[in-house]
């Protein structure tokens, strides 16, 4: 689905400047905090409200699209989340952003599937986003994953072991497995969506096995 620009959204960015990503300000030096971070944010629904539901850990949300963050960002300030922060880059460009040992969890919700072989490279779960994760996040990390698309998720149940990542829990159909908790799952705009038409809705917990260098 296709998002329309907005305008003025490098403007409408910066009267929210207060919920963009800075590390000195977001945690404290001590690193007491756990640091979450959703990969596509998309309009902000999800990570708005774990940010409302888990005020005890600290949120990043990153999303390379201005026209979609700034809904996002002008819905967190509006909700006033003091655990939240955003930050307008590609994927590709995470390490650059955050200190090595960092990140408790990685979200990856409804992320793009990249339907050709050729363009596996670019799918959240590929080795290439995997090697760049483990420049940023903790012993024991985890990632989990939520996708409507059975290919990218089979993709990602293979990909994951063979780069130290142990998948705990999986499943092609998130609401009628065992795994499902109503009142701790939070939906995204696109889960409410598939929710609402019967559609499966795919999910995977991965837990990081550091490298033995």
């Amino acid at each position: 689905m296709r998002m329309r620009k907005k305008k003025h959204a490098g403007e409408r960015i910066m009267a929210c400047a207060e919920y963009l990503y800075d590390f000195d300000k977001i945690n404290n030096i001590s690193n007491e905090k756990p640091v979450h971070l959703e990969i596509g944010c998309g309009m902000g629904d999800f990570i708005c409200s774990m940010a409302q539901k888990f005020p005890e850990i600290d949120f990043v949300a990153v999303e390379k699209i201005s026209s979609v963050i700034v809904v996002a960002i002008e819905k967190a300030k509006s909700y006033n989340l003091p655990n939240v922060r955003f930050v307008v880059t590609d994927a590709e460009k995470l390490a650059d952003h955050f200190p090595e040992n960092y990140i408790d969890v990685i979200y990856l919700n409804f992320s793009d599937p990249w339907h050709k072989r050729y363009q596996q490279n670019k799918r959240l779960t590929s080795p290439v986003f995997l090697d760049i994760y483990k420049k940023f996040i903790k012993r024991d990390a985890k990632i989990i994953m939520k996708t409507d698309n059975i290919n990218l998720f089979d993709y990602s149940v293979k990909t994951l072991p063979l780069y130290n990542f142990e998948v705990v829990k999986k499943t092609h159909d998130l609401y009628s497995s065992e795994f499902f908790d109503s009142d701790k799952n939070v939906q995204t705009e696109y889960e409410k969506k598939f929710a609402a038409q019967n559609i499966p809705i795919c999910f995977l917990s991965a837990i990081y096995l550091q490298d033995i260098r």
